[in-house]
């Protein structure tokens, strides 16, 4: 980090915070500090549909994602297209309809009180957690790259956030957002191009792309039906529609970026402009990795992209046998350099599984690099993060890019950190205010709830940076996050579902139902984590969803018409199908 470096980051995230802050001042109303007065434009809604979705998670973790699994992780957004198109069909109509504020209000009309108070209990849960890991996320990473404190960082950009969200609200994120956007799309170009410059002359990018596919890196689509692969194009077209579907269509934090649009058609053609843009910025991003991993090819990377995992196994017994696997690297990439340019020369298939065959012998070396890396942690009584895919973007970042840019793709890791976060104190803040808040005190004037919604903003705001504080890597940040969601998205689908097309149902049912729902769907994800059943966290969402319906219906089962008992047969049978394949696909 040089000067030039400094200057563009703290400008660019200043000029955002207080851009932000002065164009939203002045929400003297409810309507207009959660609803943004209703003049969103659709750009705006899709812009910022897009930032509250794409965190600091996102930049960070899916290029080392490419980097070491390839594009496949892109087959997770499938189901986004189709979730678009029913929630302007279905939800935003009915949203716009009846005014509300958040999504939970429809619920009471349609059921109860209960119903919508757990319902956004279990949104502040899991958003809660979530917003405290996309301010964890940069943190920690950054922390370790640059040796910042990581206290400190969490604090940072915690307060950077409180601090334009508490002041204009909704108009704020939404307008701060618009601009973040810019800045991210701007820097991940940039950083693109840049890497395809740095490969060497002979190397164009067809040919970039052709030495990533001798490694596997290419290879997008995975049409099997094997619960041993997380990303399939089928669990991403099913898990990831009921994923998208319950984020998008119940998820207050998204929901209130699109019911801050200025009329229904502004709301809608955000959401589709979302749904069809997304899918490309996502693959765009893998690609980015997957250019990172070709740049590798042809520079020496180190075993661990974590520097403090290096420190730390270098500073202990087993540093020698690091040492080993070290010059072991140096060795395979010397002659893989050889192959690859015999390769870039002739195209033929046996270097092409030259090169296969040595990138797999490195991936070995990294596995077991990994392992001393956790031994020496053991050893010392620390807690070191041996998985390095979080690491691998910001290492070529900081190394390899010149002065200036390393501070503005610093400064897009930062804005992605703090649009998320700003959308998610926004919509924690607001789901306290209207469905816990006001539903359960005396009728307060528009200038009370405006202070209950800052004050509540500023609390999810201390939660996020205490949760920030206190969290811990999972094997990948944006596999984290999105476990986190899969748990409690299917269960609140399933409720919005009955509430759309199963006029039959009764409260009681609905919220019995979510409450067996929820522990059985915590249950079989903690069997999964224990391997004693193989359930990847994405179909989560499907079974959720699924349980939530099923078990509503059997409890109010005198009261189904003839027409949806079929309907809940087929329900069940789909169930019990899935559960067979959940078995056989079970660790032994």
């Amino acid at each position: 980090m040089q000067t030039l470096d400094w200057i563009v980051l703290i400008s660019t995230l200043l000029l955002i915070v207080i851009y932000g802050t002065y164009q939203s001042r002045g929400s003297k109303n409810v309507q207009d500090y959660l609803k943004g007065g209703n003049t969103s434009k659709w750009w705006t809604i899709g812009l910022s549909v897009m930032a509250t979705q794409a965190s600091a998670i996102t930049f960070l973790s899916t290029p080392g994602q490419a980097f070491n699994d390839g594009m496949g992780f892109v087959q997770f957004y499938f189901g986004l297209p189709i979730a678009m198109v029913v929630i302007c069909m279905v939800f935003i109509p009915l949203y716009h309809r009846l005014k509300v504020y958040t999504a939970y209000e429809f619920l009471e009309n349609r059921f109860d009180l209960k119903t919508r108070t757990l319902t956004a209990i279990l949104f502040l849960i899991q958003r809660g957690l979530a917003a405290g890991i996309t301010i964890f996320a940069p943190a920690i990473i950054l922390s370790a790259v640059l040796g910042w404190n990581l206290l400190l960082l969490n604090i940072i950009i915690g307060v950077l956030v409180i601090i334009y969200t508490v002041s204009g609200g909704t108009k704020a994120v939404n307008v701060t957002q618009k601009h973040q956007m810019i800045v991210i799309f701007t820097g991940m170009i940039i950083a693109f191009f840049l890497i395809i410059n740095k490969l060497p002359d002979n190397v164009t990018f067809s040919k970039a792309l052709d030495i990533a596919g001798a490694s596997g890196k290419m290879e997008v689509l995975d049409f099997s039906f094997d619960l041993n692969n997380r990303y399939t194009v089928w669990s991403g077209i099913i898990g990831g529609t009921f994923l998208m579907l319950s984020y998008f269509g119940t998820d207050q934090s998204q929901v209130q970026r699109y019911l801050s649009g200025k009329s229904l058609k502004e709301m809608q053609i955000g959401m589709i402009f979302n749904g069809l843009l997304k899918v490309p910025m996502q693959f765009f991003i893998l690609c980015i990795g997957v250019m990172v991993f070709v740049f590798y090819q042809f520079n020496q990377a180190p075993v661990n992209f974590n520097p403090t995992a290096t420190d730390v196994v270098l500073n202990s017994k087993y540093a020698q046998d690091y040492k080993d696997i070290q010059d072991q690297q140096q060795r395979n990439f010397d002659k893989k350099k050889e192959i690859i340019a015999n390769f870039i020369t002739n195209s033929n298939p046996e270097a092409a599984q030259s090169i296969a065959t040595l990138n797999t012998d490195n991936d070995k070396l990294r596995a077991d690099a990994r392992q001393l890396i956790d031994r020496a942690g053991e050893s010392k009584n620390l807690k070191v993060e041996s998985n390095d895919k979080d690491y691998v973007f910001i290492h070529f970042i900081l190394h390899n890019l010149p002065r200036g840019l390393i501070g503005l793709l610093l400064a897009v890791i930062l804005s992605a950190a703090m649009s998320s976060t700003s959308s998610e104190l926004n919509a924690l803040a607001s789901t306290t205010v209207m469905d816990l808040y006001k539903r359960n005190t005396s009728e307060k004037s528009d200038t009370d709830m405006v202070k209950a919604s800052r004050w509540f903003t500023l609390a999810w705001g201390v939660v996020a940076i205490g949760v920030a504080c206190v969290a811990n890597l999972a094997e990948n940040l944006i596999q984290l996050v999105n476990i986190i969601g899969s748990i409690f998205y299917g269960n609140v689908l399933g409720i919005f579902l009955l509430a759309f097309f199963f006029k039959f149902v009764k409260a009681n049912a609905v919220f019995t139902s979510a409450l067996i729902t929820q522990v059985l769907v915590i249950t079989l994800f903690l069997l999964n984590q224990y391997e004693l059943i193989n359930l990847p966290f994405l179909w989560l969402n499907f079974v959720g969803c699924f349980l939530a319906i099923i078990i509503a219906m059997l409890i109010d089962f005198d009261k189904i018409p003839p027409k949806y008992k079929k309907v809940l047969a087929g329900l069940i049978a789909i169930l019990v199908y899935f559960a067979y394949l959940i078995l056989n696909n079970t660790p032994s």
